[in-house]
């Protein structure tokens, strides 16, 4: 049997744990936030690997629709502005099919499931979780949009000259397109409906994307004029010409950039409003 009192043990306990902790019997201080960059990289990472497992299938089938689209319009279109449109169109399709209709889908089902409630008790911002899964899910469409732009450009007799360009806008269409698919399926009520609104969000990708704007009625060229892909796919036909004219490309491009830094802030904005609920 112990001689020491209770309360000097107590005390001793109380003693030892202010001396770990710098207290003074109070809670233990927090470990500070995580910096944006930092905790962005590990996101995106994260997110990579998960989509370099799941996503695969779903990435050829994107790459196959686009290609299934272009033989499909080879048909209908010769030449010359129109299958210019045609080819952008389609390969910018690749990105929206992932970074639109599967983001989605993927937020949705996280929010649905309570899968938010995790990201939401780490220390990261809020901004680096968005960004992390909408880079991850953009850049994963880099092979099925490099290999549609190839085979559209030799199926319909384009130069292979500046695919090059194609750094520059599978990136900044994909940071648009997977904000909106983000911000889609946060605010969405219901899984179900965010991924109504995901594929209702690349259906407009492909029918205001691949079809020529001449072909199109005034008020549905309006509408294209408001969908983030609309620029990438511009500045992307643009460079098929024999000699570009690259201000109006960079200038396509300049709004596509400002187009996914709204769309990114939104899908921010909407994330920290489904984390809190």
């Amino acid at each position: 049997m112990s001689i020491v009192p209770a309360e000097a043990v107590s005390a001793r306990v109380r003693g030892a744990y202010d001396a770990r902790t710098g207290g003074d019997g109070g809670a233990a201080p927090l470990a500070p936030r995580a910096r944006l960059l930092p905790a962005l990289a590990a996101v995106y990472r994260a997110q990579l690997s998960r989509a370099r497992v799941a996503r695969i299938p779903l990435l050829f089938v994107a790459t196959f629709q686009s290609v299934g689209i272009m033989v499909l319009m080879r048909g209908v279109v010769d030449g010359g502005a129109e299958a210019r449109a045609v080819v952008a169109g389609s390969s910018v399709l690749v990105v929206a099919f992932v970074a639109l209709n599967l983001l989605a889908q993927y937020f949705g089902q996280l929010r649905a499931s309570g899968g938010l409630d995790h990201y939401a008790t780490l220390p990261v911002p809020p901004a680096a979780v968005v960004l992390g899964a909408a880079g991850a899910y953009a850049s994963f469409t880099a092979p099925g949009t490099v290999v549609t732009a190839v085979i559209g450009s030799v199926l319909f007799g384009l130069p292979l000259t500046h695919l090059w360009v194609l750094v520059a806008v599978i990136p900044l269409a994909g940071a648009a397109l997977a904000g909106l698919g983000a911000a889609l399926g946060l605010l969405a009520p219901r899984q179900e409906l965010a991924t109504l609104l995901g594929q209702l969000g690349m259906s407009a990708a492909l029918l205001l994307g691949v079809l020529p704007e001449g072909r199109l009625p005034g008020p549905i060229a309006f509408a294209r004029d408001l969908l983030p892909s609309t620029y990438g796919v511009e500045a992307f036909a643009r460079t098929f010409d024999n000699h570009p004219y690259w201000p109006t490309v960079a200038l396509h491009l300049a709004v596509c950039a400002a187009v996914g830094v709204v769309s990114l802030a939104v899908a921010t904005w909407a994330y920290r409003r489904a984390a809190v609920r």
